[in-house]
């Protein structure tokens, strides 16, 4: 373990050394592609690039949501992005993602073809396409977008602050883990004093703003993230657990969990998604591989 008490910052930050850790190998200070790679595109209009983690999974989510409501136009093909080999940095993603991050979309079916990045912003762009998982009522919609937003705000001190900490630095600072172990527990009970009272984050409607913070704190109250359920004390937020299996059961998100990941049990991988059958085709494999 390294001894960091005495650190002191230099006057001016250089980039000199890595900085250890999982995902060393992608950390730098700069923006911009590194290398020349064209991105694929299938037939479908909605393109996304894009990997299970979160952030990438609440997109899928709401892909297949929009398409077991019958909305056809939400066809999509989903790209594997394996950003643990640089893939985010290639000259076409950095085209329709200059911030170099998963998930970006884009969408052939407009005049010139649009391009979202962040994943908040593709939900919304979806919500708003399609008409649905948004409220209509403004008062209502002010309050899915402000949750949506929480969720935006809130997510980096559980994912950059919290889980590095955690579960992927390459040692463990006692300070760090406290500090946002605290803040990750309030953002927990901020979330279940509301759905104390509602069924959904907003209501008894399921929108996006569920979409964006289930893939985050149901997976984290579940133990699918950072395998941390029992350091958190996770089943005392009991609201954020009745509410996290909710949107488990739903088969939508089941589908949406499994498009691009890449890790966790084969029979939950799909690593790319072209066409609905592929979950059909995915499942006879499975069987195929278990008869021998």
């Amino acid at each position: 373990m390294n001894d960091t008490s005495n650190y002191q910052p230099p006057k001016v930050w250089t980039w000199n050394k890595e900085n250890g850790g999982e995902f060393a190998s992608i950390n730098r200070p700069i923006a911009g592609p590194t290398h020349d790679k064209a991105l694929p595109v299938g037939r479908h209009p909605l393109q996304l690039y894009s990997l299970a983690t979160p952030n990438g999974v609440k997109v899928t989510v709401m892909l297949e949501e929009l398409l077991a409501l019958g909305h056809s136009g939400a066809e999509y093909d989903a790209h594997l992005i394996r950003i643990n080999d640089g893939d985010q940095f290639g000259s076409g993603f950095v085209e329709v993602n200059p911030n170099s991050k998963i998930p970006a979309l884009m969408d052939h079916s407009t005049p010139t073809p649009t391009r979202v990045f962040e994943s908040g912003a593709i939900l919304l762009y979806l919500a708003e396409k399609f008409g649905a998982f948004v409220p209509a009522d403004p008062s209502e919609r002010a309050e899915c977008l402000s949750w949506l937003f929480w969720q935006m705000g809130s997510a980096p001190y559980l994912g950059g602050g919290f889980g590095h900490f955690y579960a992927y630095a390459p040692f463990r600072i006692e300070y760090a883990i406290d500090r946002f172990t605290m803040e990750v527990k309030r953002q927990l009970d901020v979330l279940d004093r509301n759905l104390a009272d509602h069924r959904y984050i907003c209501g008894d409607a399921y929108t996006i703003a569920d979409m964006a913070i289930w893939p985050w704190y149901g997976a984290l109250v579940m133990g699918r993230v950072y395998g941390a359920a029992e350091f958190l004390d996770a089943p005392s937020y009991t609201h954020v657990n009745r509410w996290a299996e909710e949107v488990a059961a739903r088969p939508a998100v089941q589908r949406g969990r499994m498009v691009n990941r890449i890790s966790g049990p084969e029979q939950e991988q799909l690593h790319e998604r072209h066409d609905a059958s592929d979950f059909e085709t995915m499942t006879q494999d499975k069987i195929a591989a278990e008869q021998g």
